[in-house]
């Protein structure tokens, strides 16, 4: 099987992606994880002094305040959570298009901030909740619930990819090939037959990654419904969904190109062409465990 230049790149994808999961489970990004809390704290100082620059009427203030939070999002979301891994598995696993996906990824970034919208001022307007009481809401309950969604997604996608190889037919005693006039078709290609387009999957995976709102929008929506500028948290939390999403982005684009990659690993033609045809109900198989096993490991 001859190396193209596109294949080569393809294959780099798929490389990029085994060492980085490698690095991953071996935990070597703890330091980089320590290394976005410690920035997580200095940003919150500059939030703060962002806020009293506001309520001033500094010039310039609410975009400063927009580009910190924008900073935070994008540190908090280098560290654990965050719907990196179900965004990650879910674009490897499935034949979603990278468009779909990045619209995913920054759809359930910013579902996420308007949970949080939504629970500060819910929580505040109508049972008049204090700050403790709604951090530990969302510690001790929708970070439970946000976990076991996803370990649901997991095992819906294990159980397709299941479904899958269990559906696949059965070799015929002749050698199938594009011109082969047997009168019937072959199967679908691996692309065809990972293909996901339900808006069900989109609806689970952004509810999933939403019932969890950051800690940081709440101190955030929390410190300006005090100071009576909650408009400005509001657009601060978005702020941060977006500089969220631009990790998950990241995480989405190396997903996909991993996936390419690993259907380069098969040829279109030949005896290794069968055995591509089993890979999407693998990958699928393979991604929903791997989600629903971290999931119900956190959960424990």
């Amino acid at each position: 099987m001859s190396i193209t230049p596109i294949r080569a790149i393809t294959l780099t994808g798929l490389a990029v992606a085994l060492i980085l999961a490698a690095l991953w489970f071996a935990g070597g990004f703890d330091g980089v994880q320590n290394w976005a809390a410690l920035q997580q704290r200095q940003a919150q100082n500059l939030m703060a002094g962002s806020l009293r620059a506001l309520r001033s009427g500094q010039p310039g203030a609410l975009l400063g305040l927009m580009g910190v939070c924008f900073g935070y999002g994008f540190m908090h979301a280098v560290g654990p959570g965050h719907g990196k891994l179900v965004i990650g598995s879910y674009g490897f696993g499935t034949q979603v298009p990278i468009r779909r996906l990045a619209v995913l990824s920054v759809l359930s970034s910013l579902a996420q901030a308007g949970t949080a919208i939504a629970l500060v001022w819910g929580g505040i307007t109508f049972l008049n909740l204090t700050r403790e009481a709604l951090t530990d809401l969302t510690e001790d309950h929708m970070a439970s619930l946000s976990t076991a969604l996803i370990a649901l997604i997991g095992l819906w996608l294990a159980w397709r990819g299941a479904r899958m190889l269990m559906a696949r037919p059965a070799h015929h005693h002749h050698d199938h090939g594009p011109d082969c006039g047997c009168g019937h078709a072959h199967g679908p290609t691996p692309q065809q037959a990972a293909q996901t387009r339900s808006w069900r999957d989109a609806i689970l995976l952004i509810a999933s990654i939403a019932a969890r709102p950051c800690t940081g929008a709440l101190f955030l929506l929390i410190l300006t419904w005090r100071m009576q500028i909650f408009g400005a948290g509001v657009l601060g939390t978005l702020a941060m969904g977006l500089g969220t999403a631009s990790v998950t982005l990241a995480v989405a684009g190396l997903a996909v190109w991993a996936r390419q990659g690993s259907f380069a690993l098969f040829p279109q033609t030949g005896p290794l062409a069968r055995a591509g045809q089993w890979l999407p109900g693998v990958m699928q198989l393979g991604a929903g465990l791997l989600i629903a096993v971290v999931s119900t490991a956190i959960l424990l």
